[in-house]
């Protein structure tokens, strides 16, 4: 499966400071592309592109409080959040909108 997944607000820094990651996922073994959700991808994000300090990115199964998390430009409360299904070139943005001063 084609994704795009773009990181803002400081957490590129995670990922090797690269904002855009066109990725290929696989799907876990068994599954088709409509059992494919955020949950899955969250998991698969921490191991293969979270480079440095995991926790910042994500408490327990899903995003910290304060990350915005966009998929195809509507936000993920709308669509299910962890259930939220993930389809072949979907776009998903996660945004950091807590910010130090």
């Amino acid at each position: 499966m084609q994704l795009t997944l773009e990181f803002g607000g400081g957490l590129e820094l995670l990922c090797d400071s690269e904002k855009i990651h066109k990725v290929n996922v696989d799907l876990p073994n068994g599954a088709d592309s409509d059992d494919f959700t955020m949950k899955h991808l969250l998991s698969w994000v921490r191991t293969n592109l979270i480079k440095e300090r995991p926790e910042m990115f994500m408490k327990g199964d899903t995003v910290r409080p304060g990350v915005l998390v966009l998929v195809n430009d509507c936000d993920w409360e709308l669509s299910g959040q962890l259930d939220t299904v993930i389809e072949d070139k979907d776009v998903v943005v996660f945004i950091s909108t807590l910010h130090g001063g």
